[in-house]
C-alpha cells in the first residue's frame, strides 16, 4: 500500500507529494510499511507530518536514536515512560498509540490503562524500578523548574546506572517534545488503537 495524503487527519493543510524529493518519500513509505505489518494499519500522524519533509525525517532520526538495539532501558520501559508523560500533558493521540505498543509489549491492557489514569496506583503491580522511572517522568514533566540531584539519586537508589539515567531524561523529553507539537496540530488518532493488543486469550 503505497502512502497518500487524500485525508483531512490534523488542523494543517494536508501533505503534497509533489512538495517531496523521490528519496524522501520512499523513505516514508518504508516507514509506513512497518506500521502495516506491526498494526495492520498506518498512523495517522505519518501521513500529517511529511508536509516539512526534512523536519519530518529528523524527527524520525530523533525516535530512531531512542529506540534501537543498543539502548539501555527497555522499550517496554520507554514506551510506559510514554504513557505517564503523555497522561499528565493530556496528549490523547500519543496515548492512544504509546497505549496500544505498551499493551502489546505487556500483555497487560488493564495495567497500561491504570498507568494511563494514574500511575500511582499501579504501585503494588510495578517494579520498584519502573515505578521510579514513572515517578521521575512524572515529575520532570510536571516540575521542570525543580529539577535537581534528588531527581537523579532516586533513580540511582533503585539500581539504574547512569547511562539508565541519561536514557529516562532523553525519552522523558522527547514525549514532552512530541506532546506539544502533536496537540496543536491535533492528529485525527485512529480507531484501531482503542481495541489493539487487548485480547491475549484468544
Amino acid at each position: 500500500m503505497a502512502l497518500e495524503f487524500d485525508e483531512q487527519l490534523s488542523r494543517l493543510q494536508k501533505p503534497d507529494r509533489s512538495d517531496m524529493t523521490d528519496k524522501e518519500y520512499a523513505l516514508f513509505n518504508k516507514n509506513v510499511k512497518a506500521m502495516l505489518k506491526n498494526w495492520g494499519f498506518i498512523n495517522n500522524l505519518f501521513k500529517i507530518l511529511p508536509l516539512n519533509a526534512k523536519e519530518y525525517i529528523g524527527f524520525l532520526n530523533l525516535k530512531t536514536s531512542l529506540y534501537n538495539d543498543s539502548c539501555y532501558l527497555t522499550d517496554a520501559q520507554k514506551e510506559m515512560i510514554g504513557v505517564v508523560v503523555s497522561s499528565y500533558n493530556c496528549c490523547h493521540y500519543c496515548l492512544t498509540t504509546h497505549g496500544d505498543n505498551l499493551r502489546g509489549m505487556w500483555k497487560n491492557p488493564g495495567l497500561v490503562d491504570t498507568i494511563s489514569h494514574n500511575y500511582r496506583a499501579a504501585k503494588n503491580e510495578l517494579s520498584k524500578v519502573d515505578y521510579a522511572l514513572c515517578e521521575y517522568a512524572w515529575y520532570v514533566t510536571a516540575n521542570p523548574q525543580e529539577i535537581g540531584q534528588d531527581q537523579v539519586d532516586k533513580l540511582r537508589e533503585v539500581g539504574l546506572d547512569d547511562h539508565q539515567i541519561l536514557e529516562a531524561a532523553y525519552v522523558a523529553g522527547f514525549f514532552n517534545y512530541t506532546n506539544r507539537w502533536v496537540s496543536t496540530i491535533a492528529p485525527v488518532a485512529n480507531p484501531g488503537h482503542f481495541n489493539h493488543n487487548r485480547n491475549f486469550d484468544e
